[in-house]
């Protein structure tokens, strides 16, 4: 095979670590480009918004993750990229203004240093040999050596390593042959620890993304999660993909769940969204996240708006009056309105939400728990 075609099977198979961000801004979410299947324009953790080239450098995978359909057992295509494969196939594109930046995973060649050695090189190759001073994402082997951690993480914009799942006794049940403390948790640490702790890396996004559903985890152990990463471990973004019955193997939690609604895990995932960005914008504490009897977010309401259902006694907010923390509370508004009502405060009194330009079904939401003194 060539490049281009083992390029074709690289960046097809890269969509199974495809996060559906959800966001405000049509920029926000992670999706195809339409000019290629490996191009893909996506929001950066630190915000901003580019054009990147997103592929495998391997299928060739020796772990036997039961959730992925690139897993040891599988009968698939594989071939593997040389990193002066994909060193080439970037500056191209670079050239012509087709990309502006690198997504770069892979399959487990062998072992996670091996593999390591191979995303690193590539990164190094544009960095000293090309002098390429763009954003570059490289993953984080499940495994790898702090060594090979820190030689990524020093020639990286961001990095990234699936947390998987929240916990090892969920971890058991996704593979025998990964060791949750040793090839998750341990390069979890290390990666918040250099970014906070060593002024080499305090520049570095570090990112993750839970396999929704694959475990049969409850929404109560991601969101618990969520918070360590955040605020023990410094990372910047947690991503959230839903697992989709038929690409595992049988005998895993996830296929085995009867589903009512084929809609249903991808709602799941949707609200976790919305519960991530209620902790990183809107500044709610894990105690504000309601969750059902079973440890489980509503599928039929947002989370924020269950929140101010259960706390009657804290509307309605004055639109004119009320601080920063307790617009932020109402259902519909969000940070960019917030710091759109703040500003206007400054130079007249608000009589009317129409003023701030809102119409609709939010218009009408925020209606329930505002008033105009």
């Amino acid at each position: 095979m060539d490049t281009i075609e083992k390029l074709k099977v690289l960046s097809e198979d890269s969509r199974y670590d495809l996060a559906c961000a959800c966001g405000t801004l049509k920029d926000e979410h992670r999706k195809r480009g339409p000019d290629g299947r490996w191009l893909y324009p996506v929001a950066l953790p630190q915000g901003g918004y580019t054009v990147l080239l997103k592929t495998l450098l391997s299928n060739s995978c020796t772990n036997d993750c039961r959730y992925c359909p690139l897993r040891s057992e599988t009968n698939v295509q594989r071939c593997t990229l040389q990193p002066e494969e994909v060193t080439r196939v970037f500056l191209e594109y670079q050239r012509r203004r087709k990309a502006f930046g690198l997504f770069l995973s892979s399959a487990v060649i062998g072992n996670a240093d091996y593999t390591m050695d191979k995303i690193n090189t590539v990164a190094r190759l544009l960095r000293h040999k090309h002098k390429f001073r763009g954003y570059i994402h490289l993953k984080i082997i499940p495994g790898a050596s702090d060594a090979a951690i820190e030689d990524a993480m020093s020639l990286a914009t961001s990095v990234s390593l699936n947390i998987e799942t929240p916990g090892r006794k969920r971890f058991a049940a996704l593979s025998s042959k990964k060791d949750y403390d040793n090839d998750i948790l341990r390069p979890l640490k290390l990666m918040g620890k250099l970014t906070e702790k060593d002024m080499r890396f305090s520049k570095v996004k570090c990112t993750t993304q839970f396999i929704v559903g694959a475990s049969n985890e409850t929404d109560s152990e991601i969101v618990d999660s969520m918070f360590g990463l955040y605020r023990r471990l410094n990372f910047k973004r947690v991503y959230f993909s839903a697992y989709q019955k038929g690409l595992g193997n049988p005998d895993i939690p996830g296929e085995k769940q009867f589903l009512t609604n084929p809609e249903e895990p991808f709602m799941r995932e949707h609200r976790l969204y919305q519960v991530d960005f209620l902790i990183r914008r809107y500044g709610f504490n894990n105690e504000d996240i309601l969750l059902d009897k079973t440890g489980n977010l509503r599928l039929d309401k947002d989370p924020k708006e269950v929140w101010a259902d259960c706390h009657p006694e804290y509307y309605p907010v004055r639109v004119n009056t009320s601080d920063r923390e307790a617009l932020l509370r109402v259902p519909g508004l969000g940070p960019d309105t917030v710091k759109k009502i703040l500003k206007m405060r400054q130079e007249r009194w608000i009589p009317r939400l129409e003023d701030l330009g809102m119409k609709g079904k939010r218009l009408e939401k925020i209606k329930n728990y505002v008033i105009f003194e």
